[in-house]
């Protein structure tokens, strides 16, 4: 994960061609709730966090997110088992894929507010 965010660091998005596309943007021209991630992180990496955010406005759960499951990765490397799971994770699991839902279903909506989500 240090390896891919120092990629992400160094090589703009915007402009490097190695990066994967978004097939549903690609295609459908509709935005997925991970649209602007990359761009995004590479963003907050360079300390623009408004930038982060309006390329993609669950930068910051994503983050919380992932940065769990590093912890919880680095800590079977280390302790041999994982981060305390609890029986609550299961509703917090159901609440972010509502987020998300929600998220990619405003973010396409055609009209004022919510074209600002759109990345």
């Amino acid at each position: 994960m240090v390896l891919g965010a120092g990629v992400v660091w160094y090589f703009d998005p915007t402009t490097a061609s190695f990066f994967p596309f978004c097939p549903l943007l690609r295609f459908t021209g509709f935005a997925c709730p991970g649209c602007g991630l990359t761009r995004g992180l590479h963003a907050l990496l360079h300390g623009d966090v408004l930038t982060a955010l309006d390329f993609n406005a669950l930068i910051p759960l994503f983050l919380l997110v992932f940065g769990y499951l590093f912890a919880s990765l680095l800590s079977i490397a280390v302790r041999g088992r994982g981060l305390m799971v609890e029986k609550w994770n299961l509703w917090i699991l159901w609440g972010l894929l509502a987020a998300m839902i929600a998220f990619g279903v405003l973010r396409n909506l055609p009209f004022y507010p919510f074209t600002i989500l759109y990345p």
